[in-house]
């Protein structure tokens, strides 16, 4: 049968530090898609055996690469959404602290658990070192939780306060800036965010690969000093997908 849904790549498997997360998708349908990475770090020469996998698709929890998201060397970002149980980033998390892959601490963002906002990068993208894309919408009901690992436990504790000033604070920088969708006016957010406005394609701190149509969203990106790699799109973005 025809996998339709295996141009959205970033949902199959996740590189995360050294190791990947190949991850059991959200529908059956989509969970053949995984085949091709478990073949992949199996049996290729350059990665058979040789990388560590810290998910796996024969778990029975759900998690796919829209909500795994590297801020920095010592933190990760994971979402808890509709594509993706917390059940699932326990595991995973565990996997990451036990195999030492690298990381101190992992934020955990909690949001609206329905289609618009599937995944965390469709809301949430890191675009510079101190710079972020933010959907508006799910600034009121978003809940942050704080990740560590000590004594062979997950200690988790729930952040609050000001978002970009816990970012700011556990990215160890002096302030981060949040650039809202649409400019924060909700009509052109709720728009631009269909489009994929909030989902960025980081391919170097502050040069970030964006579809020319979110015109809004895109002004602000270049008014804060970014360079912008605009692209058309229309297949992807029909099915819900973004740059990233």
């Amino acid at each position: 049968d025809p996998m339709p849904n295996l141009y959205f790549t970033r949902d199959p498997f996740a590189t995360i530090g050294n190791a990947v997360s190949l991850n059991h998708m959200y529908s059956e349908t989509r969970n053949r898609e995984t085949l091709y990475g478990k073949y992949i770090f199996t049996h290729h020469p350059e990665y058979g055996g040789k990388v560590p996998l810290v998910y796996n698709r024969e778990e029975t929890t759900r998690i796919e690469g829209g909500d795994e998201l590297v801020l920095s060397k010592d933190v990760l970002a994971v979402g808890i959404s509709q594509r993706t149980d917390a059940a699932s980033i326990e595991k995973l998390l565990v996997n990451i602290f036990e195999q030492h892959v690298g990381f101190k601490k992992v934020l955990a963002f909690e949001f609206a658990n329905n289609r618009k906002f599937m995944h965390l990068d469709t809301v949430f993208t890191m675009v510079d070192y101190d710079k972020f894309t933010i959907h508006p919408e799910i600034e009121g009901d978003l809940r942050v939780f704080s990740v560590t690992y000590e004594n062979d436990t997950l200690h988790i504790e729930e952040e609050h306060g000001d978002l970009a000033e816990l970012l700011a604070a556990n990215l160890g920088l002096e302030k981060v800036e949040l650039i809202r969708c649409g400019g924060g006016d909700m009509v052109a957010a709720g728009r631009e965010q269909w489009n994929d406005g909030s989902n960025t394609l980081t391919i170097a701190p502050g040069v970030v690969v964006v579809y020319k149509r979110n015109t809004i969203t895109n002004a602000i990106l270049e008014s804060k000093g970014l360079r912008l790699i605009k692209i058309g799109g229309s297949e992807l973005v029909r099915g819900r997908g973004g740059p990233r």
